[in-house]
């Protein structure tokens, strides 16, 4: 592919044309290029490894939410975190070094999130992380923050909305700690606003099956993505081979979901362990796990330490 785009050659516009010819023939190599843009981009994003999922916004040094989704690596990018929420809180969210959202410092994101779904690719909203403080203390709690969600980052109205006018494509719930309840009822209420416009469910649970805290949650089938966490859990993740992994894989493949990801890290440091070599991962573990219908690509943490993970892995995949 690589050596193919190098030699690409786009006509040649001879002295003796007239302005009218040269201006249609620079038209048409324009249109090429752009054509062919479009197909190196989709070729890189949908290889055989599936559709590849990020989270980007906890790193100020992993560069802009727009360069993500230009470089063509990802389907969808995860803004992480909203971080306090529940329990009568005021919700707030920590996009580390980016912004300042306290004081609507993060509100020029909406561009950068215009321009990622001008290319088809989805936004969510990451709820949770491992750090946050978060809770849910009743059903009406859970529709309180739906309803917030709503209003600030959909099609709802409000007056403070962290990241501009943008709407977002989904939530993604990385529920790591806190209580256990009602997060069901939170997807519940959640998936009643796609009436109005669809709002895309996702989970990232650990791989220990069932997950502690989103278990109930995703039992209600109302998840469109959910990327396991095979990382941080010896006892499910590749550690010398992929029995452990693969074994973890075909029971979150019985889940009631749309599609199901492998969720990594994208560098040794990116993890306290879980880490598996590019190679290793086209070789060994993708050919067993995308056997399920319920393959939908692969998860990466994060955008920061991918610096040339999901590239690797589509160009092995393509080969």
């Amino acid at each position: 592919m690589w050596s193919n785009i190098c030699a690409y050659k786009f006509p040649y516009l001879p002295l003796n044309f007239s302005s009218k010819q040269q201006s249609s023939m620079a038209h048409h190599s324009l249109l090429s290029l752009a054509l062919l843009s479009f197909f190196f981009l989709a070729s890189i994003s949908n290889t055989n490894a599936g559709t590849i999922t990020v989270y980007w916004g906890q790193n100020g040094n992993e560069g802009s939410l727009a360069d993500t989704c230009s470089s063509g690596y990802y389907g969808i990018v995860n803004i992480a975190f909203l971080v306090v929420f529940g329990n009568n809180q005021t919700p707030q969210l920590n996009l580390a070094g980016h912004c300042d959202p306290t004081s609507s410092g993060c509100t020029w994101l909406s561009d950068d999130i215009k321009a990622c779904q001008d290319q088809g690719i989805k936004v969510l909203l990451s709820i949770g992380g491992a750090s946050g403080s978060y809770t849910l203390i009743s059903a009406e709690d859970a529709r309180e923050v739906a309803n917030y969600l709503w209003n600030n980052f959909f099609g709802g109205q409000s007056s403070s909305r962290p990241l501009g006018d943008a709407v977002l494509d989904g939530i993604d719930f990385d529920i790591e700690g806190g209580t256990t309840q009602h997060w069901d009822e939170l997807a519940k209420a959640l998936s009643e606003f796609s009436g109005q416009r669809k709002v895309y469910l996702s989970a990232a649970p650990q791989c220990p099956f069932p997950d502690a805290w989103l278990g109930t949650a995703i039992a209600t089938g109302l998840f469109d993505y959910v990327w396991v966490q095979f990382y941080n859990n010896p006892p499910c993740q590749y550690s010398g081979n992929a029995d452990n992994l693969i074994n973890s894989w075909n029971q979150w493949t019985t889940i009631e979901a749309g599609q199901v990801f492998l969720g990594l890290p994208a560098a040794s440091a990116a993890a306290g362990s879980g880490y598996i070599e590019p190679d290793v991962l086209v070789s060994q573990v993708l050919p067993s796990i995308k056997t399920s219908p319920k393959y939908g690509g692969v998860m990466l943490w994060s955008r920061y330490y991918d610096t040339n993970y999901s590239a690797a892995i589509n160009i092995l995949s393509s080969v």
